[in-house]
């Protein structure tokens, strides 16, 4: 409530004490609702203006509030506008809002203070039908440009069965190809400058290892990139979608999507978010098994990332050595999940189980044989003078740069910007544990990788105080809310009895309020933006993933590098089995 009083204080003395009004959350988010044309101004204060700077836009989105019933206090709207800033400087978030009313769902563009805006704003405008006034180019960009409605407003059907059957003929096909025809003027491109005829390139669509295909158009004048335009529209599940008719509790599953490497560090944002609106306080042993998993799987994760980064720039050993200490890791997981990739092992107030006998046995082994494995990787990926020559100097992001694309995660720490969920806003006991945070100054393809390389050691050293202080006790909290219930107790008494039949049946009733609490994925910042309107399932369910917004700060990136560096710069992102497109 500090950072609440700060930061409102600073917007009274600039507007007025009655431009504002304060919703209390869960997540304890100074979260302040304001008109419409007070956003820009007050967005432009709290970037430029204010000691301590909220300088990224961490995420930006929108509610249908229509369906909307515990709503005590907050201004009539039938859609709102969410704007998510962070300040680094300050280790604060202030959250706005835009009431709207039908049938002027229109705000102005935020893409002049910060670029970010861009992909965000085309997002809403999909999904909700919300317009940006001055978007540069505000077009769909995750469903085909010929779709009818806005999938994330209430009254579109959830699922196939409540729509017609799909049918497309020849003319209809026509149709459908036509409109995803690329045409440069619509993105402010020019076939011709100065006697010069540029060329147009498809980079894809092909299959990264990610769901659905990636596209880049390259606009190029001989070899040099001038210009490039990503595209990731080519599939979208509807995760956030499905937040919606899901359970509180069967919707772990879906969230170990999110990013296909990352396995229950997917679970831990959800999980910790509504443990958050129920006020489940998990016991120790939960924190810290809870943390062993997700740096296992940030390993795993990081293998396959430095594999196929080698293997793009043109070694073909590295990855095969990588692919075979990944299923050392998976074999620690298995032997506790029970599953490999996907376990949704995590619970909300837990775990599925305790761990097995043995699981020490197996972590000692793994911690005992990876840092020299770590070594040699070294001298055949980073300490290649090939690999050095096509990296170093290839797609350099500054600091500034990165904050302002709201870049996080080690992309953000190449770029020389020292930030780490787990050091500034320790979650799961991280507070407990000794780790280095490893930056790099260069913010190019090769510090992109060497940061993540730092990062492996670093996650075994954190394992290795896991396996030495691992805590006695229970494997789930002791709370109605808990899903499911522990087994002993539902045997015990008629209450703990209900509230597991309950939970299973249909999902545990969270309270109403709203709740995000980010962490550290593979990737970047990963969060889960929940609404509960005081039901067994989400009001509205956000996602708020790392590889969105390393996506869209590729243009910046590429520019002016030859097509050939595009492959470096593609591969040190790190987006390969990231659900970019939620």
């Amino acid at each position: 409530m500090g950072a609440l009083a700060t930061v409102r204080e600073e917007l009274d003395r600039a507007y007025g004490a009655e431009a504002f009004t304060a919703q209390p959350t869960a997540d304890g988010i100074p979260t302040l609702w304001l008109g419409r044309d007070l956003l820009l101004p007050a967005l432009r204060f709290l970037k430029r203006e204010v000691a301590g700077p909220f300088a990224m836009l961490y995420d930006l989105t929108a509610v249908d509030e229509r369906e909307r019933h515990h709503r005590e206090g907050l201004p009539a709207a039938d859609f709102t506008v969410v704007y998510h800033l962070l300040s680094l400087d300050r280790n604060a978030d202030v959250r706005l809002k835009v009431a709207l009313a039908e049938p002027d769902l229109t705000v102005p563009t935020a893409t002049g203070i910060w670029p970010a805006a861009n992909w965000y704003e085309r997002e809403v405008w999909d999904l909700f039908g919300i317009r940006f006034d001055g978007h540069p180019h505000l077009s769909r960009i995750l469903l085909p440009p010929t779709w009818q409605g806005h999938p994330l407003r209430k009254d579109h059907p959830a699922r196939a069965t409540e729509i017609g059957h799909y049918q497309l003929d020849d003319e209809g096909e026509d149709y459908e190809q036509e409109a995803m025809r690329f045409r440069p003027e619509d993105w402010g491109m020019q076939r011709h400058h100065d006697h010069t005829d540029f060329m147009f390139l498809n980079l894809g669509p092909n299959h990264p290892s990610a769901h659905g295909v990636f596209r880049v158009v390259l606009q190029l004048d001989g070899e040099e990139i001038v210009e490039s335009v990503p595209d990731i529209g080519f599939h979208h599940r509807a995760a956030e979608k499905m937040g919606e008719r899901q359970s509180w509790h069967t919707y772990i599953p879906y969230t170990d999507r999110v990013d296909y490497l990352g396995g229950v560090m997917n679970n831990l944002p959800y999980v910790m978010a509504l443990e958050q609106l129920a006020g489940i306080e998990v016991p120790d042993r939960v924190k810290v098994v809870r943390v062993m998993l997700c740096e296992l799987f940030r390993i795993s994760s990081h293998l396959l990332f430095y594999g196929t980064y080698a293997q793009d720039i043109g070694e073909m050993s590295p990855i095969f050595y990588m692919f075979s200490d990944r299923q050392k890791i998976y074999d620690i997981i298995e032997a506790v999940c029970g599953f490999r990739m996907h376990p949704a092992w995590f619970r909300i107030g837990g775990l599925a189980g305790d761990l097995p006998r043995g699981w020490d046995g197996l972590v000692r082994d793994f911690l005992d044989y990876m840092p020299a494995r770590l070594d040699e990787y070294d001298k055949l990926v980073l300490g290649n003078r090939t690999v050095r020559r096509r990296t170093v100097g290839i797609g350099n992001l500054s600091g500034e740069e990165a904050v302002d694309w709201g870049v996080t995660g080690p992309n953000l720490r190449a770029s020389g910007v020292e930030w780490d969920f787990r050091k500034e806003r320790p979650y799961s006991g991280y507070d407990q544990f000794e780790f280095d945070i490893p930056t790099a100054e260069g913010g190019d393809s090769f510090d992109r990788c060497m940061v993540r390389v730092e990062e492996m050691r670093q996650s075994l050293r954190i394992i290795r105080q896991c396996l030495d202080n691992m805590p006695p006790g229970p494997h789930k909290a002791h709370h109605p809310l808990t899903t499911p219930p522990p087994k002993d107790r539902a045997l015990h008494d008629i209450e703990s009895l209900i509230s597991h039949f309950l939970g299973v049946s249909w999902g545990p009733v969270m309270p109403a309020g709203e709740v995000e609490i980010p962490i550290e994925g593979t990737k970047g910042a990963y969060s889960y933006y929940l609404t509960s309107d005081g039901g067994t399932a989400s009001y509205r369910t956000r996602i708020r993933t790392g590889s969105f917004p390393h996506l869209q700060v590729l243009p910046e990136m590429s520019r002016h590098h030859l097509v050939a560096d595009l492959i470096a710069i593609l591969g040190s992102i790190d987006f390969v089995m990231a659900d970019v497109d939620r």
